[in-house]
């Protein structure tokens, strides 16, 4: 019996523990078929609690044997190990989570690898993990050697209640099945169609500016996520979740804050977060993830606002596929949404629902951190946004409409896009299992790398994107020009030190409508403002910790927001502009 099965009946930390008594009681099934001993339910909850050191402890043991075994069959060895003094790695753990709260994302794996390298291990909760930052490797992981690297069963554990079967969590045949029901209906026809970017976009510069006439600065980030989610559920439904028409938060300080009016599609976008958010939490702790929501699915308490917003959508599409069947109707596919698509491919519920949601929270929360951190880096330095709004005003005007033309021939957005996914990649951290042994060749000289079956590899495009090694000493610093200038030669030698929308067979099949949506928002922004101000003053639960400054060191010396992850980047609470 799976975890999976059983957490959908009772609460994830009995289920757990359900799971490994069940496994103990086919293990002792031999026994108690000689009659040596038949435990009541009672009586073997003690002994599995009993044994349970001793087991682990084996189990762990037999593992090294065969790690050792394996290395000296391959002349290998695990990468170099991330000190630990903490029974089962927790002070590591310990560590990374202290990061998540309070920390700036991604120093403390940046730290180790400057102690060890860019590629290193660790053991936490008796589970193999191996982090890296190197692009070879991650090459090898998401394109060379992709039929040996997986989602795997660990990861659907803590993302299903999420993703379900969706795309992003699936493997094999399935993974194909999702993948070739979405690739279809990205056609350059369907991510150039700028009606659904111009009315969003106009509803939420209108939004920007009616608040900015009260003289209140306005949480850009929140205002951008509502601008993806109603163009990405239009895009996905046919009619979007009109998140825009709500009215947009105060900040703390202001005396409206108190007042402010809940609209039903906040519900949604809030529970869709808050889901997001213990996902993450769950990949952190890895496969004993039902140990810290022992009682309560943290995940399953959120998504059913979801569900109720998506079943009935996904349900009156099957209703009007199957009306249209009976009354033999040719479907025109010109102008169909993207669950109009899938829908001819499949009439399960589940899987739609699964696919359509998986596609929302990479249609939303991606660009939507995308748009917010170029805002953020335009804000902060002027003579790039004066150079950019040149390039815009000389191309589309002061109030026209880009094209899709336009946007490939304004260079400078496309390199200011480039470098905001450079220091703030929608998805700064990534995961894959290993399905088999394997091995990597050293960088350096020595023994190759030995990565075994069953191992969580962590890659990180926002660490290996900041590299100064890679990079140069600016790594650090806003520039766009390096996408431009003779740089731009160090990436075309090395595209991999470049993911922000992955590679290989997984890459993202929204890239170009991400790049599309993103600079058409920026290019209407720009149009309609001369300049940008953070007004971090007003929303204080938005500024880094003080020590932040007080380090001295890197770039979170000169951030102005807390930039924390989830599955995606963005900024903490929120910030905001005038």
């Amino acid at each position: 019996m799976s975890l999976s099965q059983l957490s959908k009946k009772v609460p994830p930390g009995l289920a757990l523990i359900g799971s490994l008594l069940f496994n103990w009681k086919i293990a002792s099934l031999p026994l108690t078929l000689l009659g040596i001993f038949r435990p009541n339910f009672w009586q073997a909850i003690l002994i599995f609690l009993a044994t349970l050191p001793v087991s682990v402890a084996i189990l762990v043991s037999l593992r090294d044997r065969r790690y050792a075994k394996r290395q000296k069959e391959l002349g290998a060895r695990l990468p170099p190990p991330i000190p630990s003094k903490s029974f089962a790695g927790l002070d590591v753990l310990k560590d990374l989570r202290r990061e998540y709260h309070f920390g700036y994302i991604g120093e403390l794996v940046s730290n180790w690898g400057e102690q060890l390298g860019h590629t290193m291990s660790a053991t936490i909760f008796w589970e193999p993990r191996i982090f890296t930052t190197e692009p070879e490797y991650i090459k090898r992981i998401l394109a060379t050697q992709f039929e040996y690297f997986e989602k795997g069963p660990v990861f659907r554990s803590y993302m299903t209640s999420l993703l379900g079967t969706g795309v992003f969590n699936a493997d094999g045949e399935l993974w194909k099945f999702h993948r070739s029901m979405s690739r279809q209906f990205f056609t350059k026809e369907k991510i150039s169609h700028f009606d659904n970017f111009d009315r969003h976009a106009d509803k939420a510069i209108s939004k920007l500016r009616d608040r900015l006439r009260e003289g209140v600065p306005v949480d850009v980030q929140d205002l951008f996520c509502r601008f993806t989610l109603d163009s990405a559920s239009e895009f996905l439904f046919g009619s979007d979740v009109q998140s825009l028409s709500a009215d947009l938060p105060y900040p703390s300080t202001a005396k409206a804050a108190a007042n402010h009016r809940v609209h039903p599609s906040d519900s949604f976008a809030n529970a869709f977060q808050k889901t997001q958010v213990a996902s993450a939490a769950r990949s952190r702790v890895g496969r004993f993830w039902p140990l810290s929501e022992f009682w309560e699915n943290k995940v399953e308490k959120e998504i059913q606002t979801v569900f109720d917003y998506v079943d009935p959508i996904v349900k009156r599409a099957l209703e009007t596929k199957k009306v249209k069947e009976l009354s033999k109707v040719e479907s025109e596919h010109e102008d169909e949404t993207l669950l109009e698509h899938m829908v001819r491919l499949t009439d399960d519920p589940i899987i739609l629902r699964d696919e359509t949601l998986n596609i929302m929270v990479a249609g939303r929360d991606t660009t939507a951190a995308l748009i917010t951190f170029a805002v953020y880096m335009l804000s902060e330095h002027p003579h790039i946004y004066d150079r950019l709004r040149q390039e815009i005003i000389t191309t589309v005007g002061n109030t026209n409409r880009p094209t899709p033309e336009d946007l490939r021939n304004m260079k400078y957005l496309r390199a200011v896009l480039n470098e905001t996914l450079r220091l703030f990649p929608s998805v700064p951290f990534n995961i894959r299992y290993s399905a088999v042994d394997v091995v990597w060749p050293s960088l350096t000289g020595g023994k190759p790398y030995f990565i075994p079956a069953g191992t969580r590899c962590l890659y990180s495009p926002y660490i290996m994107q900041r590299r100064k090694d890679l990079w140069g000493p600016t790594a650090e610093e806003f520039d766009p020009d390096r996408f431009i200038d003779d740089r731009k030669a160090l990436l075309a030698s090395n595209p991999f030190m470049f993911l922000p929308f992955n590679a290989g067979p997984r890459i993202c099949l929204g890239q170009q409508f991400a790049y599309n949506e993103a600079s058409f928002m920026v290019v209407r922004l720009v149009q309609s403002f001369k300049s940008f101000r953070l007004a971090m003053e007003d929303h204080p639960e938005s500024l880094p910790p003080p020590e932040w400054k007080a380090s001295g060191t890197g770039r979170k010396v000169v951030e102005k927001v807390n930039v924390k992850g989830h599955l995606t980047i963005y900024a903490k609470v929120r910030y905001s502009l005038r």
